[in-house]
């Protein structure tokens, strides 16, 4: 069953901040982030997504006044202008987008499932999964695995690496091209892989640990050597092209390690202003930034970062906008039954509190009135029988107001299921206590009021 409790959501991502403000809002790990966030009083429930294009972070608590609180104090070193905050429905829904890819930089890519997965592992690890995000998590990978076997919203250009090479072949031949890729994590991957589909003729790995790259290198269909980063000196000024994606907190590539590409093409007439020759092209995916910007002052060097993408990605969503509305009305559907869900736990649980309630004062009558008429030599099978008339009381009593309280919990009346409960002596629980905490009227609409944004 799960508990009464409100969902309030923030995010920040590559819609609403810009690369800087996704930086400041990444906490050290999704998993401190939950830790953080579960440290705040009234909060019962974590989960956080932190990819290289969102952050976000959605809580359980009391009430929505307590979720924001914690919320705003989560994401106090971005702008306010950065940040967006939804109410329970909105960021119910809104979780079913993104894990389904309609809120991706390329629309429908396949990355973002995977990360949602792993979010859901690192937050219960953190001890932050709970009966409600449990229910609200699961919905979303299950609603995002649909979406893609179900619908061609991922076909074509399905993550940021394979976009990324479409951006570089706008201005770099990738036939027989010598490419460089800077981390060897999930996102390096695609955009190895992707590079050797394009056709380039070598690849090089660069990452901290090497037998990462040496694994790397050798699963692509291409030439392709790997080198640690203190290589870039040497190698970064030798390829045509270079896409990052690290994760590290700090710039891993400098204006120096590529300006004697940069001299080179002024030399020789392949660059600079007149020039005749490709540039070199630098794709920068990582957040933080992997390149330091004023890499992009040099006259022959072409530095795109995560804002650039936006041209490659307006083509895709244009080219998927059918599957998007396949998608848009199974999230709705979802959605519905998400909200029924939790209205159906919410009911019986306070209906199994009022029977638990019910059981313990039947018991202690049933043991009193029995002691009572223990000379009375009582058979076992008359026992049996009082027993039973005692049950079938309880039961009989308790009817009228568990469908009332069903019927309720369905059109979202909760001010009907306490008004239900009062219609019991206020201390029903007897010695332990009143039989359940009232519920908050108003927490559980299934019309939600969408903002327009559309990443990862």
């Amino acid at each position: 069953m799960i508990p009464a409790g409100v969902v309030t959501a923030g995010r920040v991502t590559h819609e609403s901040g810009s690369v800087d403000d996704l930086a400041a809002a990444s906490p050290e790990s999704q998993r401190a982030g939950v830790a953080d966030l579960c440290s705040v009083p009234a909060v019962e429930e974590a989960y956080v997504l932190s990819t290289c294009n969102r952050v976000e972070a959605y809580v359980v608590g009391t009430d929505a006044d307590v979720g924001r609180a914690a919320l705003e104090e989560f994401f106090a070193p971005v702008d306010d202008d950065a940040v967006v905050l939804t109410d329970h429905d909105e960021s119910l829904h809104h979780l079913l987008c993104v894990a389904s890819g309609l809120e991706s930089v390329v629309l429908g890519e396949d990355q973002i499932i995977g990360q949602v997965r792993t979010a859901y592992e690192d937050a219960r690890n953190a001890g932050g999964i709970g009966k409600m995000l449990e229910a609200a998590v699961t919905k979303a990978i299950h609603v995002g695995e649909r979406a893609r076997t179900e619908t061609g919203i991922n076909e074509g250009v399905v993550s940021l690496g394979s976009a990324a090479t479409t951006l570089a072949a706008r201005d770099v031949p990738l036939e027989g091209a010598t490419a460089l890729v800077v981390g060897a994590g999930e996102m390096g991957r695609l955009a190895a892989r992707s590079l050797a589909d394009a056709g380039v003729g070598t690849v090089v790995v660069a990452n901290r640990t090497v037998s990462h790259a040496e694994h790397l290198a050798s699963e692509l269909e291409a030439a392709a050597d790997a080198v640690p980063l203190e290589a870039l000196d040497t190698v970064a000024s030798e390829v045509d092209v270079v896409i990052t994606a690290t994760g590290s907190a700090e710039p891993v590539l400098e204006p120096r390690q590529l300006e004697s590409a940069d001299s080179g093409r002024e030399n020789d007439g392949t660059g600079g202003d007149g020039g005749t020759g490709p540039a070199q092209v630098v794709v920068d995916l990582g957040q933080p930034r992997d390149v330091v910007p004023a890499a992009d002052s040099l006259s022959t060097v072409t530095v795109y970062d995560l804002d650039d993408l936006e041209s490659v990605t307006t083509e895709t969503r244009e080219q998927r906008a059918d599957a998007a509305r396949e998608v848009e009305s199974m999230i709705d559907r979802e959605f519905e039954l998400l909200c029924e869900q939790y209205k159906r736990a919410r009911a019986d649980e306070v209906i199994a509190a009022m029977y638990e309630s019910a059981n313990r004062m039947k018991e202690r009558e049933l043991e009193t009135a029995l002691s009572q008429l223990d000379g009375e030599q009582f058979s076992a099978d008359q026992r049996e029988v009082v027993e039973a008339m005692a049950d079938a009381l309880v039961n009989q009593l308790l009817a009228p107001p568990t469908k009332s309280l069903r019927e309720a919990a369905a059109e979202d009346d909760w001010s009907t299921i306490n008004t239900a409960l009062q219609l019991f002596d206020p201390d029903f629980g007897g010695d332990d206590g009143p039989m359940a905490s009232p519920l908050t009227p108003g927490t559980m609409s299934v019309k939600p009021q969408l903002e327009a944004t559309d990443d990862d």
